[in-house]
Parts: structure tokens; sequence; C-alpha cells
């Protein structure tokens, strides 16, 4: 199904090594394999908190296939379940809604608690019983799926088989202990008018986590982000043990005009009150951090060739989110990223056209410019064999 060899020529010593074959871009039956061993066993995102703020609020997910809903319990807890009926297999729901009490299956109307448990059987034993001392509905909860909330951030494991996350998310916390702790990570508040956006973009998943790990591009893809950022600016990020790579910069101001600010993180270290980072942790999300917003910029695979862009917008406290004072501000913020992010389409766009050559063997990398997105590529073939 793989060329196990093409594979390994991706852990040879960075100047002798080559890219991921063009197999991992274009072939169907990659795809599917992939999914298991890259999206199933590891720590995956599959959306962000403040998307279901409401108890009760449930929202459908499909993840490669595998049809999950998550769901927003009285308790404010947020819990993943598979979507389907423990009776007859049914998908129990197809669009976001909020419920009172209960997730009503429409075939049979069996119906379960926003915990997952069965709570009702409707004539189970006949017409009009709906109990049966042969049926143990304990036995026939909702599957639920191992789930972890960062930063609001979704993640799940859906073969159970990865670390514990907070082992996992360890090795990002330490470092950015500098900027934020604990504490600070509770002030995050999503902006509910210029928070969000979305792209679709024609290329597969790894090659936006690629481009966003390195800043060579940056004076030909981004010659406006460039001059407020520039290259000499930046510093790579290689998380070990490997599980994020990405870029910083020494000079992050905000690109805009005016008196007017957002609140910053209070414990961000003194000495590094200019410094951003943009991290890609793997699989499938990046994290920008500044002094002064937050952004978790999530992939969600649609096709071997066609992925779903999420950008979320963060600020620090209920008044730099969604206070009338900075909401010009916000769009203006909102606007910087996306118009970032399209830059960034041609490229990515261009190197899945580019994977239809027979004769391209996944490229070469600079020793000095490409170390993240080696490292990426590293996490990827290394999960596959």
């Amino acid at each position: 199904m793989i060329d196990v060899k093409k594979i390994e020529a991706v852990n040879r010593p960075i100047e002798a090594a080559n890219g991921l074959p063009n197999e991992c871009y274009v072939s169907e039956k990659y795809f599917a394999y992939e999914k298991e061993r890259i999206f199933c066993n590891n720590w995956t995102v599959i959306g962000v908190g403040s998307s279901i703020p409401n108890p009760g609020d449930i929202k459908p997910y499909n993840l490669l296939g595998i049809p999950l809903i998550l769901v927003r319990g009285k308790d404010l807890k947020i819990r993943v379940f598979h979507n389907v009926c423990s009776h007859r297999g049914f998908k129990l729901l197809d669009k976001p809604c909020n419920l009172k009490n209960v997730v009503r299956c429409p075939y049979h109307s069996w119906s379960y608690d926003f915990e997952g448990n069965l709570v009702a059987t409707p004539h189970i034993g006949g017409l009009n019983i709906h109990q049966s001392k042969e049926f143990d509905k304990t036995k026939s909860n909702l599957k639920e799926v191992k789930t972890k909330i960062w930063m609001d951030i979704i993640f799940v494991n859906i073969n159970s088989n990865e670390i514990e996350f907070d082992e996992y998310i360890k090795p990002l916390e330490q470092r950015w202990s500098k900027f934020i702790n604990k504490n600070d990570q509770g002030l995050i508040v999503h902006s509910n008018d210029y928070g969000y956006f979305s792209l679709i973009v024609n290329c597969n998943w790894k090659f936006a986590i690629e481009n966003y790990c390195e800043s060579y591009h940056l004076p030909t893809i981004h010659p406006e982000l460039n001059k407020v950022s520039n290259i000499n600016d930046h510093y790579h990020i290689q998380g070990l043990p490997n599980r994020f790579a990405g870029q910083g910069s020494k000079k992050y101001e905000q690109p805009f005009k005016g008196n007017k600010k957002f609140n910053t993180f209070p414990n961000w270290e003194k000495n590094n009150l200019k410094n951003s980072e943009y991290i890609a942790l793997f699989p499938n999300v990046m994290i920008g951090l500044h002094i002064d917003h937050f952004y978790v910029f999530w992939l969600e695979p649609l096709a071997i060739n066609k992925t779903k862009e999420h950008m979320q917008m963060y600020y620090i406290g209920n008044e730099s989110a969604n206070g009338e004072e900075l909401k010009e501000l916000r769009k203006e913020n909102s606007k910087f990223w996306k118009d970032v992010m399209l830059e960034d389409v041609n490229a990515i766009e261009g190197m899945q056209e580019g994977r239809k050559s027979p004769v391209y063997n996944g490229g070469n990398f600079s020793p000095v410019m490409d170390q993240p997105t080696y490292q990426f590529h590293k996490w990827v073939a290394n999960s596959l064999i």
C-alpha cells in the first residue's frame, strides 16, 4: 500500500533526506491508511468548545467518514460520542441544534441523556411496554470518545491508544510558561463577531502544516507581513519529543494604527514582549500565540486533495473579545490574518499540483531554513511505519 523505502528516506539526516513521496498526497489508498495511523491513533482536533457554548448544544462532526457528535452537558462538560444509535445503527444527528434533555433517535425514538446513557427504549417489550427484563440498558449507552479540552480546543483520540493528554501537551506548556501560565489560559475568550472564518483549499491537509512551520516563504508569499516581521526576525521551533514544530518572531507588534489596544496576558515575561510563536501541534492544528491575542487554525481533511481550514480568534478578557469599543480593531485583526492565509492558498495548492509529477522524489530540505517542516515529515513517516 505504501512504499516503505520511500517513506524511510525521510529519516535520513536532513542534508540527504527526501520528503514524503507523492502517494502521501495523491493516493486514495494511502489516505485510508493515514486515517487510521495519523488521525485515529493520535490526539486529533475536531473543533472548539466555544462552538457549543450552552448546555444542550450538540454538533455533528465527520472525521474522515467517522460520524461523531460534540455535546455540551448540563454540567457544562464537553463530551464526544460516536454519532450512532446503539439499537439499529441509525445516525442520530445531521445538523447542529440545542436540545432540552435527551438525544432522540429519529428511527425508533431510543433516547440518550447528555452523558451518553440510554434512558428511554419506547415499546421495547411490545406496544406501550417500554422496559424489558431481558434487556440491560447500561450495555447500550452511546460509545464515548476519549476527549480533552485545552485552550478551548477539542482533542479526541479515537482509538484510545495515545499517551494521556497532560503528558502529550506538557512540552508545549513548558515552552510557553514564559508567556502564559495555567491561570492565563482561562483568560482567553472567543470573539463572537469577528472570531471565525473558514477556507476551502484544493490540496492535501499536510501542505498547510508544512507551509505553516517555516518562515522561508515570507519574502515571496507574504511581502506585507515580511515588512512587519522580517524573515531575519524569525527563529525555528522544534518540540521534543517530536509532537510540534513551527516558528517564532522577535518583532511582533499590533499592525494597526491608533490608541486602542487589546488587553495583554498579565504574566508574559517582560524580556519577551515582542515575541510571538506559531506552533503546528501534530497532526492538524496550528496555534498563534501573541501577547494580545491567540488563534486556533485547525484543519478538517475532506479528501486526499481537499481541506477545510477553520480559523478561531481569541482575546484576553471579554472586553477585548466582545466589547463594542474594540469591535473595529477585531475586524481589522481578523482581516489581517485572513489575508495572510489567503496568500498561502496559491502556495499550498501549487504543491498539490506539483505532486502529479512522476519524477518528483519528495523533494529536499534546506538544513538551515526547513528544519521544522523536516520534523513534521519525520513525524508523519514514523507514524506510518
